[in-house]
């Protein structure tokens, strides 16, 4: 038996090939199925199936493509009530990979319709266990992500009382030295707390992941319900997209619309301009708004926008404005992509400069705005007068921010304020708005001094 991780750093994903003898199966795969693909040529193996630990919010699977592909069998809970052709896996159900086993487990509390899969070896001795997104290194599944979307919807104190019972009575109560694969590393809004590691065991868990320690049910829910990072605008979409199985990948990135230098871009539309923050502030199309390629673009751009919102895309040059389509893709925003632009003819609107040294000198006659997330600005305030407004809520709370000083906006290293700013700067137009950038460490650096 051979066990590989792919690994998405952007979206802290991990998915997983099972071999045995020339059979693979692939389990949790991303929206691009090509890697799958390739690794089992490399290998000489059949994709035979896909198993879906549940309906991702964080990413679009491949599930279907991979089925119309190769005519695998897609295997998931039928708690999912899923609108694609499949086999329902659930607590007592096995798959046979020649003289290998991979069991379901049913492991409510992330999700209400989450499996984990438990392999067996050739011995029956069980080996590895692949637990989505019910337990992580470092961490487990936050339970507020299905209270408004799937087939089953539940409250997230109710989940978190379902993910008690899972880890307590079907995961720690496995052989310590079982492997855990979990399908989300450090960065993933899918947990809170995850550890560095891309795997563990279930003895180091028991060990050192602070959600398994002994506590009631009560302190566990009251633990699982506090202090979970933002939820995007995309998460409810994915699931829904999940569950009925996205388009074909290489198809759907294809069909974006190509527009030339010059076209006239249709008014009221959201225009994302993915070029580095230094490009964009010395010329842009008026009212884009700068969510940059080098960073966690997909996060950001299903965090800012509606999963039925149209936009333009900009990029410099054909081959980022590729990457910035199949990016978008991973969360199934491409079809929503009203045209695609490199090296717009129009970019004379600029961004202003701030003078760090008057700034310093009279923050006073600044209004400052911190975009930070809000556990970040719960631990500390860089300006004890700055006016909080998280990104992924700036949009709806563009009308709270005074405009009768200069604004300036900050978060933690840069790349938020790059976004926060040119947002704001699409409404404010009778003061200049400025990005404070990477030199907010500075400030940083002075106040924690």
């Amino acid at each position: 038996m051979f066990i590989h991780q792919f690994y998405d750093k952007g979206l802290a994903h991990a998915s997983y090939a099972v071999l045995r003898a020339g059979k693979m199966i692939v389990i949790d795969p991303a929206r691009d199925p090509q890697p799958y693909y390739d690794f089992a040529t490399l290998h000489e193996a059949d994709i035979v199936g896909v198993i879906e630990t549940h309906p991702h919010a964080d990413f679009v699977s491949s599930h279907l493509e991979i089925h119309e592909q190769t005519g695998a069998t897609i295997y998931v809970s039928k708690l999912v009530g899923a609108g694609y052709p499949h086999q329902t896996f659930d607590e007592g159900d096995v798959i046979e990979l020649n003289d290998i086993k991979l069991k379901a487990i049913n492991t409510p509390g992330h999700s209400p319709d989450s499996i984990c899969i438990l392999v067996e070896d050739e011995t029956g001795k069980s080996t590895a266990i692949f637990t989505g997104d019910t337990l992580f290194a470092g961490d487990v599944g936050r339970p507020d992500l299905r209270e408004n979307a799937g087939n089953i919807t539940a409250k997230k104190e109710e989940l978190a009382r379902d993910l008690y019972h899972s880890t307590r009575e079907k995961l720690m109560t496995l052989p310590q030295d079982v492997i855990v694969y979990p399908a989300h590393g450090p960065g993933s809004l899918c947990g809170k707390s995850m550890s560095p590691d891309l795997q563990s065991t279930i003895g180091k868990e028991l060990r050192e992941n602070y959600a398994l320690q002994l506590m009631n049910e009560l302190q566990f829910v009251e633990l699982m319900t506090g202090d979970q990072p933002f939820m995007p605008r995309y998460f409810g979409y994915d699931v829904e997209l999940n569950k009925q199985g996205a388009p074909a990948f290489t198809a759907s990135v294809n069909a974006v619309p190509r527009l030339a230098a010059d076209a006239e871009l249709e008014a009221g539309i959201f225009i994302v301009d993915v070029r580095p923050e230094q490009d964009f502030k010395k010329g842009h199309i008026k009212g884009a708004v700068n969510i940059q390629l080098n960073g966690k673009f997909e996060t950001w751009l299903g965090a800012l926008l509606n999963g039925d919102e149209p936009f333009y895309i900009i990029a410099a040059d054909n081959e980022h404005l590729d990457q910035a389509i199949a990016r978008a893709a991973k969360i199934g925003y491409e079809q929503n992509i009203k045209g695609a632009i490199t090296a717009p003819a129009h970019t004379d609107t600029t961004s202003p400069v701030l003078n760090q040294e008057d700034f310093k000198s009279h923050p006073e006659n600044y209004t400052i705005v911190d975009v930070r997330n809000w556990n970040e600005i719960n631990q500390s305030k860089i300006f004890d007068e700055a006016l909080t407004i998280p990104l992924p809520e700036l949009r709806e709370q563009l009308n709270n921010i005074p405009t009768n000083k200069p604004i300036v906006v900050h978060c933690a290293a840069g790349y938020r304020s790059a976004a926060a700013s040119s947002i704001i700067a699409t409404q404010v137009n009778n003061v200049p708005v400025y990005d404070l950038g990477d030199a907010i460490a500075g400030f940083a650096s002075r106040k924690n001094g």
